[in-house]
């Protein structure tokens, strides 16, 4: 798929903001701003593109290819230490959801007999060297890496030595998995419900059993954009924020699939976008989870980048070896600015985010 813009809404007094995302379903807020007009109604013209994959929009990121973007939270900290790119001051002043993603492994190394973690450790062990059982990954610094790396952790295997770590797009993932490229993946919505609808794949576990309260995507701006055009980034914050809080309702749920389903967002059956969703989640073989907080948008103060959700994933991120033991420890701030999304809702504070707003929230 190559990349395109896909809608724009109209009139602004400067160019359009370009704003990039992957087709997952924690990129609702970004649709539902755009589908519902919140962007319009705060004097923005927006052009989303769908992009291929999350090193795609850091460099587009990087070099000024796009203003903003949904990105990986643990983005942050290897853009801005420059860990596999040139080092970028970056920030998020709003964080688009918490949990989302799960595990998903073959139904092949299920009939194999690798049906919890002490059957896979025995079966990963007994193929070691060059037909190593091979996971994928979105991207290095991510929630995804993270959960793959605790569970098998847990299994009692090492992930550097007892099985191959690779990284491969999110819509990507089915079809490596399905070919047997790949023997199971850490992915976000709805791409774990695709193989289990298909038969292909099961469930071990998700990020909301692994990590509670764990940041998953965030909108990753540079502070340069965040200085130089910050009426429009504080816009930005506060029309997601309104979009985040339509996408956590309840009664919202059904619209949501509908709306993401379409050809220029995920291009999926609303069948395969609802598990995530309805609060019942089909994990494969019969298993359904009753787990209403599976994908949080917007309760429980999910948006805002508070300083405890930043210092949560350093600390992961240095547990798993992807950041410096070192790393400073005033650099969770410097990427989550709590400030900067205050500033998006002057009517009120961030925790009182209400209609009595005049955004309407």
């Amino acid at each position: 798929m190559t990349d395109r813009p896909l809608h724009r809404t109209s009139r602004a007094a400067v160019r359009p903001l370009r704003i990039g995302f992957l087709a997952l379903t924690d990129a609702a807020p970004l649709i539902v701003a755009e589908v519902r007009g919140l962007f319009r109604q705060r004097g923005l013209d927006v052009v989303l593109q769908r992009e291929v994959g999350w090193a795609t929009i850091r460099e587009k990121i990087l070099y000024g290819e796009l203003d903003a973007a949904q990105a990986p939270a643990p983005m942050l900290w290897s853009t801005r230490l420059g860990i596999e790119c040139a080092p970028s001051a970056v920030l998020t002043a709003f964080v688009f959801n918490l949990h989302g993603s799960a595990l998903t492994l073959s139904s092949a190394l299920h009939a194999a007999g690798a049906q919890d973690p002490a059957t896979l450790r025995s079966l990963a062990r007994s193929r070691r060297g060059e037909s190593r059982l091979t996971f994928g990954i979105v991207f290095p610094f991510s929630s995804h890496h993270l959960l793959l790396r605790r569970w098998l952790a847990a299994a009692g295997l090492r992930p550097e030595h007892d099985v191959r770590i690779v990284v491969v797009p999110p819509a990507q993932m089915f079809r490596n998995l399905e070919a047997g490229t790949i023997d199971g993946y850490c992915a976000g919505e709805p791409w774990n419900s695709v193989a289990v609808r298909a038969g292909r794949g099961w469930c071990p576990t998700w990020s909301a059993a692994q990590f509670p309260g764990l940041a998953e995507k965030v909108l990753m701006v540079t502070e340069a954009f965040a200085r130089h055009r910050g009426r429009e980034h504080a816009a930005l914050v506060s029309a997601l924020t309104e979009a985040a809080a339509w996408c956590d309702a309840p009664a919202n749920r059904a619209e949501l699939a509908r709306l993401l389903s379409g050809a220029a967002y995920l291009n999926l059956p609303e069948r395969v976008i609802t598990p995530a969703l309805s609060g019942a989640f089909d994990c494969g073989f019969g298993r359904i989870e009753a787990l209403p907080d599976f994908l949080v948008f917007h309760r429980d103060g999910a948006n805002a980048p508070d300083p405890a959700k930043a210092l949560a994933l350093q600390h992961e991120l240095v547990s798993a070896g992807l950041v410096p033991p070192k790393t400073d420890p005033r650099l969770p701030r410097q990427l989550f600015r709590e400030d900067l999304f205050r500033e998006a809702f002057p009517c009120t504070t961030y925790e009182l985010i209400a209609p009595s707003c005049s955004h309407g929230l």
